[in-house]
């Protein structure tokens, strides 16, 4: 029968439904149930497009005999890591303490009052590789439980209030300085391989928000060595198999093969890596004129709207590395992986050939099982026209195998993500279409996320709030989103979207100093209010909502917005020259700071040349108000006429500004656009 997971609205949860074991999910209820029958709590945490989640579920969830001893020997809470970000951090944090590494599954067994205190990931079914089996984890628990409670609640105390200790203190450091960008990028300089143009590393995530950093470095400082690295990262990146060469859109990351060859990547898709990529490269292009990064733009955008956009408008999280092969047997990468025997059954053996060389397809194989990931190891375009060819049609062939599974959540941090990168994409490159769906996610999160409040929830799905608060990523990101179409669109309800989440960071989530929480001083108090200034997959709520809220402040003059901004990125000075790796979002609004950032009116048509002329320009972080309706949409309008009835633009820092000009060469040279 169903469990208590079968209400729920994420998708991972309702992939556990029907498992034998009894779940819960993370609710008051499920912690008084362990309280009542004096047992621990069993938490178990996870995403729908995670594979050792699955294998850790198959092996053991759906165990009829593993699932009928948690049910007699625990409460099992099942939470999905992305629908409950703060309840993932702050066990995650427990579970490196003392294990020195992370990861998921996460496992996690704890107290009645939420104490942790045995903690793991993944645990085979049985031991292996030194691992034990996850039926003797289960026992040595319960017996720890039942004969040594003592040791077991004097374990459980400590690891609590070593947690509750871990309070971020970042000093009275001061506004990052050039130096600290300069320190910054020697940093990265030193941490590059520039024979292969990643980072250093045997896994490779993309570093889109040092990517970001890069760029608006180069714009304000003028470092090629910045924009060097820039191009080497986006390049390499976009001829190695962490893109998908036949569909467009990024894996999540890559590995480094131990006997060497070309690189193997995690197959799964997230929204977040996509929307920021599909954002670097547009910028890399906005810098450059690069072919192959408008190539990739556009690619990852349509790859966004073609797979993860959902009925409601908004875009899903993510889909599976998993697939049918075609037998029934669910393996990691069957949806993308290509051998020459089925290249030949699609293009025919010429063009198949021509297909092979071009994507590294060898007759033994690159992968496993003789098949090959694809990837470009020539950097030459012979017929621009027959790849292109190719690509479709081997498109088309794939899109008859089975799908990956969808995670059809829309988590709001993600879709501000989205929203920023299509409307900008979309401006760019003369694509309305683009903006338009930008515009449409943007509509489910205040119709579906913010309600009749200005709070968000965290997810939504199938156009149902999925209950649970936002915490800082949502407001940050979502503020960015709303900042970007603003600025495309013309249109100032999008800027007065922005303030309203911008001043519930400011009441809620801003504490002494400047510093910010992940979660609202009214939300659910868990062990430990989590604090996290670091990016991880995608930039850290942190630093998101300072540059949303440096933004906000640059539309419209508020000087609390910009003191709060200006506080919050102490952080990066203290961070960025020893880990800019891991600060990346926070260096690139430090370089909007830095650089003003530059304030743009418009007085003028909306998609007018002046209008697209400040769009494409690379000052880092400049706001871009445009319309003919003087102050009502946009306070950067107010009192800026247009001259003599001609469209004008008006280029100031700190609202100081520069001639007013009507000359769209004139724009471009103030603003650094090609």
């Amino acid at each position: 029968m169903p469990n208590r997971l079968a209400q729920a609205t994420s998708p991972y949860l309702l992939q556990h439904a029907d498992n034998p074991v009894d779940w819960w999910p993370w609710e008051t209820d499920a912690f008084e149930e362990a309280r009542r029958r004096d047992v621990p709590v069993f938490l178990s945490v996870g995403y729908s497009a995670c594979h050792w989640c699955h294998v850790m579920a198959h092996e053991s969830f759906e165990d009829d005999d593993t699932a009928e001893y948690m049910n007699e020997h625990f409460v099992s809470v099942k939470v999905d890591r992305e629908e409950r970000p703060d309840v993932d951090a702050v066990y995650m944090e427990a579970v490196q303490a003392a294990t020195g590494q992370g990861g998921w599954p996460m496992s996690v067994f704890m107290t009645p009052d939420g104490e942790p205190f045995y903690f793991g990931t993944y645990f085979p079914p049985e031991s292996r590789h030194g691992m034990p089996s996850f039926r003797q984890v289960l026992e040595g628990v319960r017996n720890a439980w039942t004969s040594r409670r003592d040791e077991v609640g004097e374990v459980a105390g400590k690891i609590t209030r070593d947690l509750a200790q871990r309070e971020l203190s970042t000093g009275d450091t001061g506004t990052p300085t050039e130096e600290t960008q300069t320190l910054a990028l020697l940093q990265l300089t030193r941490d590059i391989d520039s024979a292969s143009g990643w980072f250093k590393g045997d896994t490779k995530f993309p570093p889109s928000m040092v990517i970001e950093f890069l760029l608006r470095h180069h714009a304000r400082a003028g470092s090629v060595a910045a924009l060097e690295m820039a191009e080497g990262l986006c390049g390499a990146m976009a001829r190695s198999s962490l893109y998908d060469q036949v569909g467009g859109g990024f894996h999540r990351y890559v590995l480094t093969p131990s006997a060497g060859g070309p690189l193997v990547p995690h197959f799964e898709k997230m929204l977040y890596d996509n929307a920021l990529l599909c954002r670097v490269y547009t910028h890399l292009w906005r810098a450059t004129g690069a072919d192959f990064a408008r190539r990739v733009a556009l690619e990852t955008a349509d790859f966004m709207v073609r797979e993860l956009r959902t009925a409601e408008g908004g875009f899903a999280s993510a889909l599976d590395a998993d697939s049918d092969d075609g037998t029934g047997q669910h393996v990691e990468g069957a949806y993308y992986v290509w051998t020459p025997e089925q290249l030949r059954e699609v293009l025919g053996e010429r063009d198949a050939a021509f297909a092979a060389e071009y994507f590294g397809v060898t007759e033994e194989g690159t992968f496993e099982a003789g098949a090959s990931v694809l990837r470009l190891p020539r950097t030459g375009v012979a017929d621009a026209d027959r790849i292109a060819d190719v690509r479709a049609r081997l498109l088309a062939a794939r899109e008859t195998r089975p799908h990956p599974a969808r995670d059809d959540k829309a988590v709001a941090a993600w879709n501000g993500l989205a929203i920023a990168a299509l409307a900008e994409t979309g401006a760019c490159f003369d694509r309305p279409d683009l903006v338009e769906r930008a515009t449409e996610a943007a509509d489910l999160l205040v119709r579906v996320h913010m309600g009749d409040s200005a709070r968000l929830a965290r997810t939504s799905k199938d156009g149902r709030s999925g209950g649970h608060a936002g915490v800082l990523e949502d407001y940050g990101d979502v503020a960015e989103g709303f900042l970007a179409l603003a600025a495309v669109t013309g249109e100032g309800v999008w800027l007065e979207f922005a303030g309203f989440l911008l001043d519930i960071v400011l009441q809620h989530f801003t504490g002494e100093g400047g510093q910010l929480y992940d979660t609202a001083d009214d939300a659910e108090q868990l062990i430990r209010r989590p604090q996290d200034p670091t990016d991880n997959a995608a930039p850290a709520g942190w630093t998101a909502a300072a540059g949303a809220l440096l933004s906000y402040a640059a539309h419209t003059g508020s000087e609390a917005h910009r003191a709060a901004a200006e506080e919050a990125l102490g952080v990066v000075k203290a961070l960025g020259p020893r880990v800019p790796r891991f600060i990346g979002w926070g260096l690139a609004v430090a370089e909007a700071l830095l650089d003003g950032p530059r304030e743009v009116a418009v007085a003028g048509p909306v998609g007018g040349a002046l209008h697209r002329t400040a769009l494409l320009g690379t000052a880092p972080g400049a706001v871009v108000a445009a319309g003919e309706t003087g102050g009502a949409e946009f306070p950067l309008l107010a009192d800026r006429p247009m001259a003599d009835g001609t469209p004008t633009a008006y280029v100031c820092r700190r609202f100081v500004c520069d001639a007013p000009t009507t000359d769209a060469q004139e724009l471009a040279r103030r603003l650094g656009a090609r």
